[in-house]
């Protein structure tokens, strides 16, 4: 392995452990604040978001305490980090504007979660997390049934082109012609004789048209020699 394929190994696995410290870090602490409300009781926690002049207290209370157990349990595991980070980000930001929080953790702590989480949702989780697992199975879940679809349409196509021959196997390609199936591309459609060419014969000398020669005719030394019984002077009488 090349040194800058080495370093950009140790980048990515650094980067994976900072998300993990991040992830535990900030969920933990979600958690934990969710789960003091909890062993607090949803009416004393209603009652302390009363003194603080919280709208619906009641309501606030098991919102807060369920968006914090949920959320940073999920932080914590690392599933669905970019919705699960929105959703944290949001109900800080709402406790910041409505209502100071209750558990020990002051106003810049609680700018510094609401960062933290916003960062992770653009981030993402890291290979170190149950997104990263999830994500590598559906990928290869899809892939094995998109290569199944293949084989089957090149199956069916097959089966197409020669009824007779029987299909074949799954994932082999078999969209190259044989010999066989050149064989019966050929062109047997009927075509028109081709006619033949007059004879003829250029004359020596003259440069004249020499014309066919009639039935009985004989050539001799380039000239016609005229049939027997053609062209004969009578013998005269005497």
């Amino acid at each position: 392995m090349s040194r800058i394929g080495q370093t950009t190994t140790v980048k990515a696995v650094l980067r994976d452990l900072a998300a993990l410290v991040a992830r535990i870090g900030v969920g933990g602490i979600f958690f934990a604040n969710g789960w003091t409300k909890l062993e607090d009781g949803l009416t004393a926690t209603g009652a302390e978001f009363l003194k603080q002049g919280a709208p619906a207290p009641g309501a606030w209370a098991t919102v807060t305490m369920l968006t914090e157990l949920i959320g940073g349990a999920l932080l914590i595991a690392g599933l669905a980090v970019s919705t699960t980070g929105l959703i944290l980000f949001a109900e800080a930001l709402a406790v910041f504007l409505v209502a100071p929080p209750l558990n020990p953790i002051t106003m810049n702590e609680l700018v510094l979660l609401a960062a933290a989480s916003l960062l992770l949702a653009v981030v993402g989780a890291g290979r170190l997390s149950v997104d990263h697992m999830v994500v590598i199975r559906r990928r290869e879940s899809e892939a094995e049934n998109e290569f199944a679809a293949d084989a089957e349409a090149d199956r069916v196509i097959a089966s197409l082109r020669d009824p007779d021959k029987p299909p074949p196997a799954a994932g082999r390609a078999s969209d190259k012609p044989t010999q066989d199936d050149d064989a019966s591309l050929e062109d047997t459609a009927p075509h028109a004789r081709p006619q033949d060419k007059p004879a003829a014969e250029a004359r020596r000398g003259d440069g004249e048209s020499a014309a066919a020669s009639a039935p009985g005719d004989t050539l001799v030394a380039g000239r016609k020699k005229p049939a027997s019984g053609r062209g004969r002077r009578p013998a005269s009488d005497g």
